[in-house]
């Protein structure tokens, strides 16, 4: 996952009705913070930055590798950009990839389990003067029963002011992210999960169609991944195989997050029964930015792929072809009848002694 530096923003009504709506910092959350990230409303504007220490300098997020029960110390570093003095709520919080494909954090009312439970700033809170900076030292301890793999979090400030022509509560946040590998055994793995094709023809029997593929991308290791994403559909023993073309990679996928695709393929020949087939290579990327593909995952699953006008003919053929069938059959099991009828009819006559008629 790329280093970031994200902002959010909340907005909470009176009567608890809460939403919610993000804002960009200086580049868009998931992406490189190439310097501090900004908040501005009118008179008001705060920045945050890493603190220049052991662990670097000009940094855009925290970064650390760390065993079960141990802990690291780092700060954030708070500058006042307005006219007056700034009281910041200060918290950690933990990460997650939303459906957008970028990073969030949790807002201070959710619990946080890991990263966002283990991070302890030295205080709630923080009062920064005007013009001036305020270092914030903070705290994660990690448990010694943690398990081994990657964890996303980050460290946040927080400015609440009522907007009394709204009438709201507004919630600004600011905040740096926190990436964590606690060590252990790695086990980056990635599954492909429930494989769909579905199939859309013309009516022409003769013309190609449209075939959606759909499945999920399950992180089940414990390390973040993204991937590279193949998928291709083919008529029985592999004929006539039609590739995708410039699907785009998942998001890096935090351990237990999952993520769907649905891959669009053109020019599909109406083949009876398609096998459709998805490979993913995970990604992991190490501390120092680098991208290793591991062993590829492949799945396959069926469906079909009908020309219907070519099956509404044969279903009428047959329908016709049954019906002379029935047709002729009957004709012959009356004939039968009545011919076994006048048997019947000559033996009695026999047995009683007259003739039988003439026909």
């Amino acid at each position: 996952m790329q280093p970031s530096v994200t902002r959010w923003k909340t907005t909470t009504a009176i009567l608890l009705r809460t939403t919610a709506l993000s804002l960009l910092a200086a580049v868009a959350a998931a992406g490189v913070g190439a310097g501090p990230a900004l908040a501005a409303d009118g008179n008001v504007a705060w920045t945050v930055r890493t603190a220049s220490n052991s662990y670097g300098e000009a940094r855009s997020s925290y970064s650390y590798n760390v065993n079960p029960g141990g802990s690291v110390e780092d700060a954030m570093v708070v500058a006042n950009r307005g006219p007056a003095p700034l009281t910041l709520s200060v918290y950690a919080a933990d990460g997650f990839t939303t459906g957008a494909g970028q990073l969030d954090l949790l807002t201070k009312d959710k619990k946080s389990v890991a990263i966002g439970a283990w991070a302890k700033p030295n205080a709630g809170s923080v009062v920064v003067q005007p013009g001036k900076t305020a270092q914030v030292p903070f705290k994660i301890s990690v448990p010694d029963n943690a398990t081994p793999g990657d964890y996303v979090g980050g460290i946040l400030t927080t400015l609440t002011q009522s907007d009394q022509a709204e009438g709201v509560n507004v919630d600004r946040r600011l905040g740096i992210r926190i990436k964590m590998r606690v060590g252990g055994d790695l086990k980056p793995n990635l599954a492909i999960e429930d494989l769909h094709v579905k199939y859309a023809g013309p009516s022409n029997p003769f013309s190609k169609g449209d075939a959606t593929i759909t499945y999920t991308v399950h992180n089940v290791g414990n390390a973040a991944l993204s991937g590279q994403q193949a998928v291709s559909v083919s008529g029985p023993f592999g004929l006539l195989r039609v590739r995708a073309k410039d699907i785009a990679a998942p998001p890096e996928l935090l351990p237990g997050e999952s993520w769907k695709v649905t891959v669009p393929l053109h020019g599909v020949a109406p083949v009876v029964s398609l096998a459709a087939t998805a490979t993913l290579t995970p990604l992991l990327t190490d501390a120092s930015g680098s991208t290793t593909p591991l062993k590829p995952v492949q799945v396959t699953a069926h469906g079909w792929a009908l020309p219907w006008l070519l099956v509404l003919v044969l279903v009428v053929l047959i329908a016709v072809l049954v019906g002379a069938f029935l047709y002729r059959r009957r004709n012959r099991t009356q004939r039968k009848a009545r011919e076994d009828a006048r048997v019947r009819d000559a033996v009695e006559q026999a047995l009683r002694g007259q003739e039988p008629p003439t026909s």
